[in-house]
């Protein structure tokens, strides 16, 4: 019953909009807005073939790279600079100076720097996504209980074993929230480093429909990447759950109280 209640609540607002959607474009003529029927027949035909192939997948694969790279040095990073006080006030204005600055802009220096090629592309995504891990690390680290830091060293627990038993699960729901902002920001620096002097790839793909006035198949683009975000969503819930899963047990009892 609760699985389907969840179903009900994803799919209810979706396919009103299309509802909608559809009454008020029945006898619209209007050049830019397809219509629902339109719209998925063209993104059937645009990429279910080989536009999936040369466009989507390495699209995914900059974006997963990308993201990946973001957050395993936004982990690192974060424990390191979190642990250490005198690092993290040292640290802290040049972290503030960097992460003001739009990943966008970046873009012409980096191919400069690097060249048109994949490495700038996933350098861009590097760049924006890693500082919500980074930030979030910091803080969760921070936020551990001195108390029980001071319990683990009297034991006799060395370093690792304080990282790994006590640090990164005390910490563990703030980095997951920092993921969770990492990857729509992946996603979206994906397409925006696609669409600089680029030959493959989403965000190329939809500009090139935009300039030639292929407005169904630019707006199946869009639709594509919203797809996509929603499956990357459903996958890091479900990873979430899994890793967090004493968090949220913790946190149904205490509802449940």
């Amino acid at each position: 019953m609760k699985v389907l209640k969840s179903i009900a609540y994803a799919v209810t607002l979706p396919a009103l909009l299309i509802l909608l959607w559809w009454v008020l474009t029945i006898d619209s003529t209007n050049f830019y807005v397809p219509k629902p029927g339109e719209l998925a027949t063209t993104f059937v035909d645009t990429w279910f073939g080989e536009r999936f192939r040369e466009d989507v997948m390495p699209s995914v694969a900059r974006f997963a790279a990308g993201t990946l790279l973001a957050i395993v040095l936004g982990i690192a990073a974060g424990v390191c600079i979190g642990s250490v006080r005198w690092l993290r006030s040292l640290l802290e204005p040049m972290l503030e100076f960097f992460r003001a600055i739009p990943p966008p802009v970046l873009v012409p220096i980096l191919m400069v720097l690097i060249g048109i090629n994949d490495r700038m592309k996933i350098a861009v995504i590097v760049f924006g996504a890693i500082w919500p891990v980074l930030l979030n690390t910091i803080e969760g680290v921070r936020a551990v209980d001195p108390v029980l830091v001071d319990t683990a060293r009297t034991y006799g627990l060395s370093r690792w074993q304080r990282l790994r038993t006590l640090v990164l699960p005390s910490a563990a729901p703030q980095i997951a929230a920092g993921v969770r902002q990492a990857l729509s920001i992946g996603l979206i620096l994906m397409v925006i480093s696609e669409m600089f002097a680029s030959s493959s790839g989403l965000g190329f793909t939809i500009v090139l429909f935009q300039r030639s006035f292929a407005v169904t198949e630019m707006w199946s683009g869009i639709v594509l990447l919203g797809l996509i975000g929603v499956a990357v969503s459903i996958v890091f819930q479900v990873c979430e759950r899994k890793i967090l899963h004493w968090y949220y047990g913790q946190k149904e009892v205490q509802h449940g109280r």
